[in-house]
């Protein structure tokens, strides 16, 4: 066998990767370094398969839009975007230890994308043959089960990426991805603009969640061609009773502490998107071309402000926390505001979108901002411990917050609003007084 024509696939690789002579292959085997390339396309595109998944099916504006529609209540909304992330942070403590027994884990991703596209086709099942109550709840449980797939992709896609990919090479990788998706996302929300013309139903809304679903099948069937080596298979001790222990992390370590409340305060950014698509529909209407603007909004949002906040957090991400907290919350109280006191502007059609924008970009600078401080908060095995802890307590957080931001939308969308806005002061306060790490 001649290695020494490169392929095609290898050219490209080598062109992308700024590859001159010999292939650099930092932190992974021989073995997998000569598998590289095609495992870095496979990589790629089953990633930005599911990205666009993501996007078609968001919680926050699809799922809402179709959950409205279906006139599910109002209340069971508010759980979308809890559950749906939650769901995904809750159980890795739980099932990490039982993946990392295994020395291939690539299965493990393909059967959680599998699993991803079942819930997933659900969810445009139930939109298409239920109404009511009955259609939010069912929506509800598939979500649930979606979100604990998610988990699984999420533990052994870090591994594999690890194993097959190396180490100077994965930000790139995850930087392709993310352009790549970001233009998949703005051709979907053209797309669905393009079919607003005609007069759009609960079918078109069924059909796009098919469509979404469908994706997640393509991708696990993608992925399951990566060449893996078998790994190791140390640290397969039990979560649960681990994740006890380092709990205690909350309680001796203050730094650490301040960091986890600035985080739970910052999740204003996350779950007052979903009541700005209903407003949208309750003053503007509930025509397609909307959610067309929404998803447009929010994919501009994240490819302009995402560069942009990554080099403000590499100089300090707490004041990235404290810029996007500031933002959201000045947002929500300029929208609440204009709907109180200017009733004339309520039925325009371009407040929502822009509104929606400008939260994707607050949002993109909370995500960014806390994910580079905890990063540079810590090293090796204390990050890891940090990470654990933070999103385990955030995913009860967010359930927590989401029950009670659905017994505030019994009053009103607008309230729910305000008082997360209110949550962002105190986050962009917190947040503020927290030590630089850079």
């Amino acid at each position: 066998m001649s290695t020494h024509h490169p392929t095609e696939l290898e050219k490209l690789y080598d062109y992308l990767n700024d590859e001159e002579d010999a292939r650099t292959c930092k932190a992974i085997g021989d073995d997998a370094c000569r598998e590289t390339p095609k495992n870095y396309f496979l990589i790629l595109i089953s990633n930005m398969l599911t990205s666009l998944g993501d996007t078609l099916s968001n919680p926050k504006t699809v799922l809402t839009w179709v959950m409205s529609y279906v006139n599910a209540p109002v209340m069971l909304i508010s759980f979308i975007v809890p559950i749906r992330e939650s769901g995904s942070m809750l159980p890795q403590l739980f099932i990490a230890h039982y993946i990392r027994k295994r020395p291939v884990r690539k299965y493990v991703w393909v059967l959680g994308s599998v699993l991803q596209f079942l819930a997933i086709a659900g969810i445009g099942f139930v939109a298409l043959s239920f109404e009511g109550s009955i259609a939010g709840w069912l929506i509800i449980l598939c979500l649930v089960a979606f979100s604990l797939s998610r988990g699984l992709c999420s533990i052994a896609f870090k591994d594999i990426l690890g194993k097959t990919i190396p180490k100077t090479k994965r930000g790139r990788l995850k930087g392709y991805t993310a352009s790549v998706s970001g233009a998949l996302v703005l051709a979907a929300g053209l797309f669905i603009l393009y079919k607003s013309k005609d007069d759009v139903g609960i079918d078109f809304y069924s059909y796009l969640i098919f469509f979404a679903a469908s994706l997640w099948l393509i991708a696990a069937l993608i992925y399951a061609n990566i060449q893996e080596y078998p790994g190791e298979t140390e640290g397969g001790k039990n979560g649960l009773k681990e994740a006890w222990e380092r709990l205690g992390l909350l309680k001796e370590d203050k730094h650490f502490r301040n960091f986890v409340i600035t985080r739970s305060l910052l999740l204003c950014s996350a779950l007052t998107a979903p009541y700005y698509v209903l407003l949208a529909q309750r003053y503007a209407g509930k025509e397609a071309y909307l959610l067309g603007l929404f998803i447009i909004a929010n994919g501009i949002a994240s490819i302009i402000s995402a560069p942009v906040w990554g080099k403000m957090a590499d100089k300090s991400s707490k004041k990235v926390m404290t810029y996007s907290a500031i933002l959201t919350a000045s947002l929500g109280l300029i929208v609440v505001g204009i709907i109180q006191f200017l009733p004339a502007l309520n039925d325009q059609v371009w407040l929502y979108p822009v509104a929606f924008f400008v939260l994707g970009i607050a949002h993109q600078g909370v995500r960014l901002g806390r994910k580079t401080y905890i990063v540079d908060m810590a090293e090796g095995n204390r990050r890891t411990d940090y990470v654990a802890v933070s999103n385990t307590l955030i995913g009860f957080i967010l359930l927590i917050a989401g029950g009670l931001s659905a017994l505030a939308s019994l009053i009103s969308v607008e309230g729910v609003i305000a008082m997360l806005s209110v949550l962002g002061i105190l986050g962009a306060i917190k947040s503020a007084t927290l030590p630089e790490v850079e």
